[in-house]
């Protein structure tokens, strides 16, 4: 156990004997968001010095009376805004141990965040480098629900119970007087409903417009997560509500217990400070001896974890750690000598994204992060970061580096390198400055940039850079996850296929496979992929041929539907060929430069690529062979397959909120628009 971690769980435990309110508990924790906001340099001691100052702060008056504290630190342009909110039923002593673990956890959770926001049972805490006092803020919001769902007989009367006796008492909380503690609550029964017990509270220095309509937000959000279940709560940074068939508050939950007498209060602090020196006497010395063991262990922990780190590299690369979604075994003959792919520390690549700063994010990959690096040589590079707790990721982080690492093609993105350090796994790309096809292709500001020539040229390099992986390369690839946005554009926009976390192998003789574990992005799948789990290098085939025909179109195809009478992009353009009328699919923006023969005939080879019987749609060699001639004869394409697939996700990546809930709950996150 960290030393840290011994002080404050003992320091909780002091705190229960000053108070005899406290309760033998540890704070429940429900969430926390730091991943959107930008991040200070650990090395920018100033800002840290006055968080640390903050919390600081924040924790020595978590006994407060009203159960709200706010306050800052430091001077502009480091200063530090912060403050905290315990529930209104919950004991002084509660709230103070709530506060400190929450003040500790802020910091572990995010340690270079500029602003943070966590969440308890008990408690929220909030610290910016903006001022946040008397502010509206609703994002990050996260919806969480009982996992009992109820029967249907009662499914609508106990959440239009809630809802209406909701709606009431937040009008009581926003209307209390100013600097009171806006907290309500109530309980109602409707029809044979089971009591449905209320809560909702905003933070005190909100105006009654504002909490209001942080409330009256929360409560909407709360009819779209937990319609069906016995107990749901939206968490916003100035508001939280919730509602359940068993009760989850005191009676105290909307009074302010009176201040106490002067006599009280001197003969308490007395008592206190007494049982304080006796109690912290005895953690100092504990935490001074665990703190000696502790920092010897960590030197000598880390010397081996950064030699067992370079060891299961050498492993991966090597071939030793056997790929899930590989046929065959690889031995270090096969796969290359691991030598000639380099080991990358993980403080230079720390160094090179400025410690993974939010301005240097490039976007969100299926497993993780993507962030611009400049070197010491000046050299542009992009790491992905794949989440520190993801099972699925540390398998797409194995197929990257065995696979891509192997390949060398212009048309395919080239990893330079890895780091395996301190529970990180990331890879090091060479950097793409701009950035991927779907940028462009999607925004009609930047689709400008894409004339007839450029988006024939990107069509090209793409089928040739798939014909590569099916035919060309040392082992036989199906790369399973081809969509728009993961061809990136280099400084000459020519196209290099990335991500092959969920690529497969093949032996020589092997033509097709089935999976149960179907991931990807729906309107790029193979139909025989989404509904069956089937993959073959058709699958891929089918991936390009939706890609061409958004090239030419400058559509999607996921959502076309939703504009063009319940059509996708394929049936649509097939039916716009079949009537000899093809050029009504091509990008209007494309009409002062695009070359009429080869618009025709690049829907006409889209759709044979996306027919709906795999046998009948062409390999990848033929496609480069159809794109390169003006005189071959093409097959007449069948209609595209309309499925309606299984439920299928977007890989995601496991963030610190994935998972955490507690024995009734579980999260889910709501995102609305910004």
């Amino acid at each position: 156990m960290r030393i840290s971690t011994v002080f404050i769980n003992l320091l909780v435990i002091v705190l229960s004997v000053l108070s005899p309110m406290t309760e033998a508990q540890q704070p429940n924790y429900l969430n926390h968001d730091c991943r959107n906001t930008a991040t200070f340099s650990v090395n920018s001691t100033t800002y840290r010095a006055n968080r640390d100052s903050l919390l600081s702060l924040l924790r020595s008056n978590g006994n407060h009376e009203t159960g709200f504290y706010n306050t800052i630190a430091g001077r502009s342009p480091n200063m530090v805004y912060g403050l905290f909110l315990c529930r209104g039923d919950v004991s002084s002593g509660i709230c103070q141990a709530c506060v400190i673990i929450a003040a500790y956890n802020i910091s572990q959770l995010c340690p270079v965040g500029i602003s943070a926001v966590i969440w308890y049972d008990e408690c929220l805490l909030r610290y910016s480098n903006q001022n946040i006092f008397s502010v509206l803020v609703e994002e990050p919001s996260f919806s969480m629900y009982s996992i009992r769902s109820v029967t249907q007989e009662v499914r609508f009367n106990q959440l239009a119970t809630a809802l209406v006796v909701m709606n009431v008492t937040a009008t009581r909380a926003a209307n209390a007087p100013s600097g009171s503690n806006k907290v309500a609550t109530e309980e109602a029964q409707f029809s044979s409903s089971p009591t449905v017990y209320t809560l909702v509270h905003c933070t005190p220095d909100l105006s009654s417009s504002d909490c209001s309509t942080c409330l009256q937000g929360a409560i909407a959000n709360l009819s779209d997560c937990c319609n069906g279940r016995q107990g749901g709560r939206v968490l916003k940074p100035s508001c939280t509500v919730r509602y359940d068939v068993d009760p989850f508050y005191g009676q105290t939950a909307v009074a302010t217990p009176p201040p106490p007498t002067q006599e009280q209060e001197t003969q308490n602090n007395s008592n206190s400070i007494i049982i304080l020196v006796a109690s912290l006497s005895a953690v100092f010395g504990l935490a001074v001896v665990s703190a000696s063991g502790f920092f010897i262990w960590r030197r000598r922990n880390n010397q081996e974890h950064r030699e067992h780190s370079r060891d299961q590299l050498l492993d991966m690369v090597e071939g030793r750690i056997l790929n899930e979604h590989s046929t065959e075994t690889f031995s270090a003959e096969n796969v290359g000598n691991s030598q000639e792919f380099p080991s990358i520390q993980l403080d230079t690549l720390q160094a090179a994204t400025n410690h993974f700063s939010h301005e240097n994010k490039l976007g969100e990959g299926g497993f993780g992060p993507v962030y611009k690096g400049t070197l010491a040589d000046g050299k542009e590079i992009a790491v992905k970061r794949l989440s520190r707790t993801s099972g699925q990721g540390l398998v797409e982080f194995k197929n990257e580096v065995m696979l891509i690492a192997r390949l060398q093609h212009r048309n395919l993105v080239r990893l330079l390198g890895c780091c395996l350090e301190k529970n990180e796994k990331l890879l090091v790309y060479e950097f793409m400055p701009n950035r991927s096809l779907d940028v462009f292709l999607f925004d009609s500001n930047l689709a400008e940039q894409l004339d007839w020539e450029k988006r024939i040229n990107i069509i090209k390099g793409i089928a040739r850079g798939i014909m590569y992986l099916h035919e060309d390369s040392r082992l036989r690839i199906i790369h399973i996850y081809l969509k728009a946005s993961n061809v990136l554009l280099d400084h000459k926009m020519n196209p290099k296929i990335s991500d092959f976390g969920m690529a497969r192998i093949f032996g020589d003789d092997r033509n097709q496979a089935n999976t149960n574990r179907v991931v990807g992005t729906y309107g790029y799948m193979a139909p025989e992929y989404a509904m069956e789990g089937l993959f073959s290098i058709k699958s891929d085939v089918f991936s390009f041929g939706v890609i061409l025909l958004e090239i030419i179109s400058g559509k999607k195809n996921n959502g076309f539907h939703l504009s063009e009478s319940g059509e996708s992009l394929l049936t649509f353009a097939w039916k716009l060929w079949s009537k000899g009328e093809g050029m009504k699919v091509v990008d209007q923006l494309l009409a002062p430069s695009c070359v009429v023969s080869e618009a025709v005939k690049c829907i006409h080879i889209g759709l044979l690529c996306v027919q709906a019987d795999p046998a009948d749609r062409p390999t990848m060699s033929s496609v480069v062979v159809m794109l390169a001639s003006d005189a071959m004869m093409l097959p007449s394409p069948a209609e595209p397959a309309s499925y309606v697939g299984r439920a299928v996700a977007e890989p995601t990546e496991s963030s610190s909120n994935d998972g955490v809930f507690s024995i009734n709950e579980v999260t889910a996150s709501i995102f609305s628009p910004r």
